[in-house]
């Protein structure tokens, strides 16, 4: 696929594929890490533009930081109900789904928003599940072509799409006031065509929070525009912009876990990594935190734990699909989301005030990534029950969450935990200081930590 290293030259002269994922390697300063390089870090402040996701109306900006596979030709859907776990009857042009791949393991590879927007004609929004699809088109026979549009600085000149979402408890007035006719009736997860300012887009019909709201895309030329309309439209809304720190933060409230660690890196994908650039997103993958496992298939993820179990259709054939089966059957670890107590988070900022030799691991709010990937022990009576990913603070709770992957025994919400915050020893990484770890309690909450109103609001009267 790519020129140059392949991921199974990187992985051969690694000590191991988990010291592998857990060094910076020399991809892993690449612009396939420089996630939000094309959005401020701020537009006003963190605080402010978060709290407008439960208060207001926020407009996010996805145009920069996601990739873009477009697949089209006859055989297009059948490639991707061959890859995924997903349910494809019904699927037709102006449907979206979340589009759920795994390896023949039954590990997950990745997932992405796939877009059915004409006949023969999809569009996959994602990250590893991306060269997943593009590597079976290329290696299979299948009577479609693809063209891809890569983020932020692995793009050379402008996205082809730009992607808006506007979302909050004001989203819909905002999206009503913005385009040029009466607000269509779009069921979930649907998408339909909208008129803003003179311009012709789509808007799909989702949510980041727990009320509805809208993914509004189209052709790059008509961003500026149409990012406009909707900002003059959500000036008497309080309207905020969403800057890359608090953007990553939504994963809380939606109990999307970002970026798990795909399952490519065991000796049984060889042919998968041979075919696989170095210099992807997947050889620029880094790992933190205080989950070390000593085999690299220790920080995969099956569909069900990652909370994909409703999406898993078991009566077609797709990669993994036995593999799938046994763990829809036997689920061994449920997603949950993890309140961390207050004290403790409090004891971590208050050590570097305590004058110390060795504070514990710095939080950096609200999202205190030092790699691509975050996975932390959690703990119960001293034995591992599972990992914490994705540390988020919310302003608007005051509160440190993160989401996890719980033995079932102990994924009931209430239950008492513990998570292991900070690295194990010295780290090769430059962005972890010295510093010791600390053990905080957590409470174990639902994911969706929210009721989920997305689905179930009417949003034609609100």
């Amino acid at each position: 696929m790519m020129s140059g290293h392949s991921l199974a030259d990187a992985l051969s002269v690694a000590d191991s594929p988990v010291d592998f994922v857990r060094s910076l390697g020399p991809y892993a300063d690449s612009d396939h890490l420089r996630i939000f390089a094309d959005l401020p870090g701020e537009f006003t402040n963190w605080r402010e533009e978060q709290t407008a996701w439960k208060e207001s109306c926020a407009l996010s900006d996805l145009s920069h930081h996601m990739y873009d596979l477009h697949v089209e030709g006859p055989e297009a859907l059948d490639l991707f109900a061959d890859l995924g776990a997903n349910n494809f009857a019904g699927f037709e042009p102006g449907k979206a789904k979340q589009f759920v791949a795994t390896n023949p393991d039954g590990y997950l590879i990745g997932d992405g928003i796939l877009f059915y927007l004409g006949e023969d004609e999809l569009n996959l929004v994602g990250y590893s599940a991306i060269n997943w699809v593009q590597y079976h088109l290329e290696t299979g026979d299948y009577d479609a072509v693809a063209t891809r549009d890569d983020h932020g600085g692995a793009r050379d000149g402008d996205p082809i799409t730009f992607r808006y979402q506007v979302q909050g408890p004001d989203a819909l007035s905002v999206i009503r006031d913005a385009i040029d006719h009466d607000l269509p009736d779009v069921p979930f997860f649907n998408f339909r065509d909208i008129t803003v300012d003179g311009h012709e887009v789509q808007a799909l019909r989702h949510g980041m929070m727990d009320e509805p709201g809208f993914e509004i895309f189209g052709p790059w030329a008509h961003a500026d525009a149409v990012r406009s309309a909707l900002l003059d439209a959500g000036e008497a809304y309080g309207i905020q912009r969403i800057g890359g720190s608090a953007y990553p933060t939504n994963v809380i409230p939606t109990a999307w876990i970002p970026i798990p660690v795909p399952a490519i890196y065991s000796e049984s994908m060889s042919d998968y990594q041979e075919w696989l650039g170095a210099d992807t997103f997947e050889g620029a993958m880094t790992v933190g935190g205080s989950f070390v496992p000593e085999d690299v298939s220790e920080y995969y993820l099956d569909p069900v734990e990652a909370g994909f179990e409703r999406f898993i259709d078991l009566d077609h054939d797709f990669v993994g699909r036995d593999a799938v089966r046994e763990r829809v059957e036997n689920p061994r670890r449920r997603k949950v989301t993890l309140v961390w107590d207050g004290d403790d988070t409090t004891d971590v900022f208050g050590s570097l005030f305590d004058g110390g030799d060795a504070a514990f691991k710095y939080i950096d709010l609200p999202t205190p990534n030092w790699a691509t990937s975050m996975y932390d022990r959690v703990e119960q009576n001293g034995e591992t029950v599972g990992r914490s990913i994705a540390p988020r603070y919310l302003y608007f709770e005051k509160t440190m969450f993160s989401l996890g992957c719980i033995d079932i025994e102990w994924a009931e919400p209430g239950t008492e935990v513990t998570l292991v915050w900070g690295e194990p020893g010295p780290s090769s990484n430059p962005r972890v200081e010295r510093h010791e770890q600390k053990r905080v309690r957590a409470t174990v909450a639902p994911a969706p930590y929210y009721e989920d109103k997305r689905k179930t609001a009417d949003y034609t009267t609100i």
